[in-house]
């Protein structure tokens, strides 16, 4: 059986409130049918109606009476909804913030307000966020530090070696040289898109794709487009961010890619399909993680440190959406990005 009110605590704390003034009003009456009820009292002809319950016989109740325990009822009752939600708005906050903290770790305190308990268990949450930020901050900017500090010896080594005598030695050094700047580069572009803080625009997502697909044509890659969809508020940096990485992972691994744009009233998606290998279906979670790389499915030499798929995920939690993955009926890889709008 459904229930008629969800299970949260102003249902229960609303339920236990009309279910006293029900129970107030019930013993009420009950305690006058005990106290003044007479066992059959004897008639008379100008006796005001009466009520036989059980063996008391109980004077009639009044219209004005009935109505004014209807409106004291109802009265109460109102006053119980909104004494119900005061009390609970806080606890609310703080669901909600505590559920937007994996999607949003540099989101506002929520407001210190309601009863004490209340008002305490914001401040522990605050104190929670804040603490976690800051370790999360100061690691993110040792690996920074450190990634921008190797640039210079490794730039080093790669003059060096240059002037060393042509050999299969040498290959392999310019090689290994060449992806750790690339792995370096990754890094630090993925630490800064963690910190940014963009503000909501009004974005015409269309007119962005358009751009980016004109410009990997522009550079002779095979890139299409389908669809259409009406502005939203996003963020228009962290947006192509997250394109960019998905159409560049598309066209590591495949030779074609298709951008489909699928608007409806409550989403818009953005969908980057490639006519690649693939990757296995217990994989594709595994592909989100930092510098993980599916040698059974993506061959080391197309490039890349596996940093891309988490780039494109975190931008897409910043624009509000979700990045999924799935492997097409046909073969290839499917990034889906679904924006709320």
């Amino acid at each position: 059986m459904r229930r008629l009110l969800p299970d949260t605590i102003f249902s229960r704390l609303f339920a236990l409130v009309v279910t006293g003034i029900v129970l107030s009003h019930v013993a009420t009456f009950l305690l006058v049918a005990v106290f003044y009820g007479r066992h059959h009292p004897p008639p008379h002809l100008d006796a005001p109606p009466m009520w036989h319950i059980g063996p008391y016989v109980v004077p009639a109740l009044p219209p004005g009476l009935w109505i004014g325990l209807l409106m004291q009822f109802l009265i109460l009752s109102i006053a119980a909804w909104f004494g119900a939600r005061f009390l609970v708005r806080p606890m609310q906050r703080l669901a909600q913030a505590s559920g937007e903290l994996a999607d949003n770790l540099y989101a506002p305190p929520i407001a210190e307000e309601g009863p004490y308990e209340a008002r305490q268990a914001a401040a522990v949450f605050n104190r929670m966020q804040h603490k976690v930020r800051t370790q999360i901050e100061e690691r993110e900017r040792f690996v920074a530090a450190v990634s921008h500090d190797l640039r210079t010896p490794l730039t080093r080594v790669k003059l060096r070696i240059e002037n060393l005598t042509e050999n299969y030695a040498k290959h392999k050094l310019r090689g290994d040289i060449t992806e750790m700047a690339e792995m370096l580069d990754a890094t630090l572009d993925y630490l800064q898109g963690r910190g940014a803080t963009e503000e909501l625009q009004l974005l015409d997502v269309q007119s962005l794709i358009e751009a980016i697909v004109e410009d990997a044509n522009a550079a002779g890659r095979s890139v299409t487009m389908s669809g259409t969809a009406f502005p939203l508020f996003t963020r228009p940096s962290t947006l192509r961010r997250c394109l960019a990485n998905l159409l560049q992972n598309a066209l590591r691994y495949g030779e074609h890619a298709v951008v489909a744009l699928k608007d409806a009233p409550d989403t818009l998606t953005i969908e980057v399909q490639d006519d690649g290998p693939g990757i296995p279906p217990d994989k594709l979670e595994l592909v989100f993680e930092p510098f993980v790389r599916l040698d059974s499915s993506r061959n080391k030499t197309t490039g890349g440190v596996g940093l891309g798929l988490s780039i494109a995920r975190q931008a897409a939690q910043q624009c509000d959406g979700e990045l999924t993955l799935r492997n097409g009926a046909s073969g290839g890889l499917i990034a889906s990005v679904a924006l709320r709008r």
